[in-house]
């Protein structure tokens, strides 16, 4: 049977302006953590929204330009010292809550990406697990936080050549993981991540 595909049911039971949410960056070694906050004009969604994993990064790129055009788009971000700081969940929690309040004006509930919920959003906040695959408006802020975050990271590359991070994002693979082993940790690096971690207490010893 063909998969379905995202929609707008979650958005109209909760009514109301409602933006869908989304985080991109939770699983690399490097970088900081995206989140976007999306809210959708019904009347004019762009053909061939979907959840930004099933799509190829061309089509994430046209879609990027379309939603911004087309809908009301906040991004935000948590930094890599955040990161360290707090701890992963915390900081891409912090990214979530900062895309929603930088919606002008408020809207009345957000859809959030997973099973955990900002505090101190500015409106009722509503978890949905698989957000991305169901509601067209998470569906809409994942591939406004994964196209952003994958813009950051090529243009980091530039800076530190050498880690793959314009082809792998500051994920795990093992090009990067050997790269770091010849080259070092950068300043982009997330310390807390244990690859990384054992790399610096290996140095000291």
């Amino acid at each position: 049977m063909p998969r379905n595909r995202p929609d707008l049911s979650h958005e109209t039971a909760l009514g109301a302006r409602v933006c869908g949410v989304d985080e991109a960056g939770r699983g690399p070694l490097a970088g900081p953590v995206s989140a976007a906050a999306v809210i959708l004009n019904p009347a004019d969604i762009p053909d061939g929204l979907n959840d930004s994993k099933t799509l190829t990064a061309a089509r994430r790129e046209a879609l990027f330009d379309q939603i911004h055009a087309r809908a009301q788009v906040s991004l935000a971000w948590a930094s890599v010292e955040e990161i360290d700081r707090l701890n992963i969940r915390a900081a891409s929690l912090l990214a979530m809550r900062r895309a929603v309040e930088g919606l002008s004006p408020t809207p009345d509930a957000a859809l959030i990406d997973g099973n955990a919920c900002p505090e101190g959003l500015p409106c009722r906040g509503v978890t949905l697990v698989k957000g991305d695959a169901l509601s067209l408006s998470v569906a809409a802020a994942s591939i406004i936080a994964k196209v952003a975050r994958d813009r950051v990271m090529t243009a980091l590359a530039s800076e530190f050549p050498g880690y793959g991070w314009e082809v792998n994002a500051g994920y795990p693979t093992a090009a990067h993981r050997a790269a770091l082993l010849d080259l070092g940790v950068t300043p982009h690096h997330r310390r807390s991540f244990r690859p990384v971690h054992n790399i610096l207490l290996s140095a000291i010893k």
